[in-house]
Formats: C-alpha cells, sequence, structure tokens
C-alpha cells in the first residue's frame, strides 16, 4: 500500500554488524560480532599510512548479547536494509556510511551520504557510550 511502511522486524539473532563512517581525512569503523556467550563491540580508525590505509584498533568492550539486541530493536537498525541516502544537493562535503549485518539470519544493507535512516544517531552514540564506558 502506499504511504505505509512494512513493519520492521525485531531482531531476535544477530551475527556480525560492521558500520563503516568516512569523512574527507579519516574513516572509523564500528564493529559487533556475536561470540555466542556476549557482543563485543570493537571500534577501528582507518589512517592513511606510508603503505596505504592502516586499520588501528582504538576500544573494545564486551556487553550481553541481551544488550546489543536490544540497542538494534531501539535504533530500528533492522529497517535499514535496502536505505541508500543520496547526497543532498548543494552540500559539499560531509559523511558517508555504509552498514552491513547479519540480522535473523538475512543480510541487512544500508548507505548513505550525510542522510541516513531513522534511529542512526542514537545508534551511533550508544555505540560511542559503550565503547566509553558512559552506556
Amino acid at each position: 500500500m502506499f504511504g505505509k511502511k512494512k513493519p520492521v522486524a525485531k531482531a531476535e539473532s544477530f551475527g556480525k554488524l560492521t558500520l563503516s563512517i568516512s569523512g574527507m581525512r579519516v574513516t572509523e569503523e564500528y564493529e559487533i560480532i556475536n561470540k555466542d556467550d556476549c557482543a563485543e563491540f570493537s571500534h577501528y580508525v582507518h589512517y592513511c599510512a606510508s603503505e596505504g590505509m592502516e586499520r588501528r584498533l582504538e576500544k573494545r568492550a564486551e556487553r550481553p548479547v541481551e544488550e546489543a539486541l536490544e540497542l538494534l530493536n531501539a535504533c530500528g537498525v533492522s529497517g535499514w536494509d535496502g536505505f541508500c541516502g543520496k547526497h543532498p544537493r548543494g552540500v559539499l562535503d560531509g559523511e558517508m556510511f555504509t552498514l552491513e549485518a547479519v540480522i535473523n539470519g538475512g543480510r541487512v544493507y544500508a548507505s548513505g551520504s550525510q542522510n541516513f535512516p531513522r534511529g542512526f544517531r542514537e545508534f551511533r552514540g550508544a555505540l560511542y557510550g559503550i565503547l566509553n564506558g558512559k552506556e
């Protein structure tokens, strides 16, 4: 039907989630991996090095898998599948993102350029909080 959004499936399981955010000079990468007994949250930064791009682990934290699922559901990450946020006209720079995840056994892919899905900022803020001991 026109005008109605399809309901977002509740995340009941996940495998691996990778969120890459790129700006002018740096790429940040957040990763959540389901390790069965816990969810491992990692933050990497990609830097230009003399040999090319270097990926460096900045922070890592472990939380219960249930907490990771609560976060995915609170931010509606399952509903981001297929999101393709085109760069707004007249905006000269900004951030680009790519999200790849396995949720409920299926692949979720989303991307955008200075255009983000509903819940994106909350999700990013929560990841920052978890990795910096503020959540």
